[in-house]
C-alpha cells in the first residue's frame, strides 16, 4: 500500500515568545506614581500635622502676645527680651537645668558603664539586663510618685538611715540643699537601664583578637580599660553622652511630681518654666519663646559635642 508523502508547509511559523516591554522614557507611569503617593501620604501627613505645623505655629506664637483667651498682638522679639532680661524666674530655671545636667549626666554614664562591665562577666547577665531595664520602661510618673513616698520624713529611706546609722534624715524634698540631689538620684535610677543596654551591646561587640593581643602585651585592669576597651567603645560613649544630655536638658516630670519646682524655685527647670508661662500664666507667646530658647541651648551644646567628637571618637573603617 502506497503511503502519502508528508508535505512540509512553507508558511512561516508564528512566534509566541513574549516581547520585552519597552521602558518608558518618562520614568514610572501614572499608576506607579499614584501607588507611591498612596504609600507616602500617611507618613507625610503625620509629619505635617504633628511636627511641621506645630513647629511653624511655635515660631509664629513666639512673636506675639498670645493669651489663651483674649486678643493677640504682634510684639516681635519682646518675648525673648522679657525672658532674658526681665524675667528672673527664667534665668533661675536655666541655672537649675544646667545644675541637674552637670550632676545627672556623669553619674548616669559612669554608673551605667561600670554596671555594664560588671554584668558582662556574669552568667546571669541577661537577667541583670532585664532587671536594670525595667525602670526605663516604667512610666516616669509612677516612678516619681513611688520615690516621693520613699523621700517622705517617715518614709523608708529616713527609717533605715535612723535605724542603721543613727542619722536623722532631713526632709529631702523640702530642703533646698537636698531637693535637687534627690531629683538627680531618682532620675539616675530611672534612666540608667537604657544606657546599660547600649554599653552592654558595645562590650559584646569588642573584637576578641584585639583584647587578647592587649593582654599578651601586658595590658591588665584599668590600663586595659583606658587604653583599649574605652577607645573601642568611644562611638557608644558618644551616643550615650549626647542622648543623655538632650534628655537631661528637657527634665520636667521628675521635678514637677517630686517638688513642683520647690522649695522656692530651687528645682524649677526650663521646661517647667515653659509650662508655667503657657498654662499657669496663660501666655503662650512667652512659653513658645522659652521653648525656642531651650531648643537653641540644646542645639548649641549638641553642635559642640559633634565638633569635639573628632578628637576622641574612633570609628572602625
Amino acid at each position: 500500500m502506497a503511503t502519502r508523502p508528508i508535505e512540509h508547509s512553507t508558511r512561516p511559523v508564528a512566534r509566541f515568545a513574549a516581547r520585552p516591554r519597552r521602558a518608558r522614557p518618562g520614568g514610572p507611569g501614572r499608576r506607579e506614581r499614584w501607588y507611591a503617593y498612596g504609600f507616602l501620604s500617611p507618613g507625610v501627613l503625620g509629619l505635617t500635622v504633628f511636627t511641621l505645623f506645630p513647629v511653624a505655629m511655635a515660631v509664629v506664637m513666639s512673636l506675639y502676645r498670645w493669651p489663651i483667651f483674649g486678643q493677640r498682638s504682634f510684639v516681635g522679639l519682646d518675648n525673648f527680651r522679657y525672658l532674658l532680661l526681665e524675667d528672673p524666674g527664667f534665668l533661675v530655671s536655666v541655672r537649675n537645668t544646667f545644675v541637674f545636667t552637670a550632676l545627672f549626666l556623669p553619674l548616669n554614664v559612669v554608673l551605667s558603664l561600670a554596671l555594664a562591665f560588671w554584668i558582662s562577666n556574669s552568667r546571669w547577665q541577661q537577667v541583670f539586663r532585664v532587671l536594670f531595664f525595667i525602670p526605663a520602661i516604667t512610666p516616669m510618673v509612677v516612678n516619681a510618685v513611688i520615690w516621693k513616698l520613699l523621700y517622705q520624713p517617715q518614709g523608708v529611706i529616713a527609717h533605715y538611715l535612723g535605724s542603721w546609722f543613727g542619722i536623722t534624715a532631713p526632709n529631702f524634698l523640702a530642703d533646698s540643699g537636698t531637693a535637687m540631689i534627690s531629683v538627680v538620684v531618682m532620675s539616675v535610677w530611672q534612666g540608667i537601664g537604657y544606657n546599660l543596654i547600649v554599653f552592654s551591646a558595645a562590650i559584646d561587640e569588642l573584637p576578641r583578637s584585639v583584647l587578647e593581643a592587649a593582654e599578651i602585651d601586658g595590658a591588665r585592669g584599668l590600663r586595659k580599660f583606658l587604653r583599649v576597651q574605652l577607645p573601642l567603645m568611644s562611638p557608644a560613649v558618644f551616643f550615650v553622652t549626647t542622648m543623655t544630655m538632650i534628655t537631661s536638658m528637657q527634665v520636667f516630670t521628675q521635678t514637677y511630681i517630686l517638688t513642683r519646682g520647690g522649695p522656692g524655685d530651687s528645682t524649677v527647670t526650663m521646661v517647667q518654666n515653659v509650662y508655667e508661662n503657657g498654662f499657669v500664666s496663660r501666655d503662650l507667646g512667652v512659653a513658645a519663646a522659652g521653648a525656642w530658647l531651650l531648643f537653641a541651648v540644646i542645639l548649641l551644646i549638641t553642635a559642640v559635642q559633634f565638633l569635639g567628637q573628632k578628637r576622641w571618637v574612633h570609628y572602625e573603617h
